[in-house]
């Protein structure tokens, strides 16, 4: 693991606690019985019952026990010590059977030799990455012959603006120009919160990247969507509709914000 991702880590084992205690991620609604998953994955990737999961960069669980609760048989992995820990603690506590891995993602064969029916992952994950090519040969590694890749991720073209301008302005680029150093202060859920790494390292891949690794790992490509929405406030101009998703004011629809792809892997 390079500099870069050990810094990274650093900062997401302090984001654990600041994300256990956010409102956004609403951790006592979910111990209640609340769903984290959004309407959009769950309606793009279907039945899981059964069928084996593996979610990729699964921070503290969540989403993974979510999938688990719909009768999905999860394994998560995430590089956070801290996450992994937290997740086992929500796992035994909600006695949600579920398997989690610790380990950075390019080291996961090193890890796990099985094969799974579905390989999921979500919202913020390839801009940690600095192999999005690497990345998709992990994916189709895992992934039974038959089954099914699934992604919803915020959109490289919609990431390209400033997070703090009260209107689009660009500030980042879209196409891969090596790794991005960016200061930061506390993290997306919680702004205000006091944290020890002040820098994030990141990395821009088009589109056209993204799938272009996934065929060139032997993937399918089933569909890709585009979405003029977000699934948080992720822009402080953005305006929250009735649907629960995020939208340029008036719901201007000019700007996609985020996509989703379904891929398959071709049965032996």
């Amino acid at each position: 693991m390079d500099e870069y991702r050990r810094s990274n880590r650093a900062m997401w084992d302090e984001w654990v606690g600041i994300h256990a205690r956010s409102e956004m991620y609403a951790l006592d609604q979910f111990k209640a019985g609340r769903n984290s998953l959004h309407s959009l994955e769950l309606g793009e990737l279907g039945e899981v019952n059964g069928r084996s999961l593996l979610h990729l960069q699964c921070h503290f669980g969540m989403d993974t026990l979510s999938w688990a609760r719909l009768g999905a048989q999860v394994t998560g992995m995430d590089f956070s010590e801290k996450a992994i820990d937290l997740a086992r603690s929500l796992s035994r506590e909600l006695d949600i059977p579920a398997r989690f891995v610790c380990c950075d993602l390019y080291d996961l064969p090193q890890h796990l030799s099985e094969q799974f029916d579905v390989v999921y992952t979500s919202y913020g994950v390839l801009t940690w990455l600095p192999d999005v090519g690497g990345w998709a040969q992990v994916v189709a590694q895992f992934l039974k012959p038959g089954g099914t890749f699934y992604i919803a991720e915020f959109h490289p073209f919609g990431m390209l603006f400033d997070e703090e301008a009260p209107e689009l302005h660009l500030r980042y680029p879209y196409f891969d120009s090596g790794v991005i150093a960016s200061p930061i202060q506390g993290s997306y859920a919680d702004r205000q919160a006091e944290i020890q790494q002040k820098t994030s390292y990141e990395w821009a891949y088009p589109l056209g990247e993204v799938i272009s690794s996934l065929i060139a790992a032997g993937l399918r490509i089933q569909f890709l969507h585009e979405f003029p929405f977000c699934v948080y406030n992720m822009y402080p101009f953005l305006e929250q509709a009735e649907d629960g998703y995020y939208y340029l004011p008036g719901k201007v629809q000019s700007v996609p914000l985020m996509f989703s792809i379904k891929a398959g892997k071709a049965g032996s």
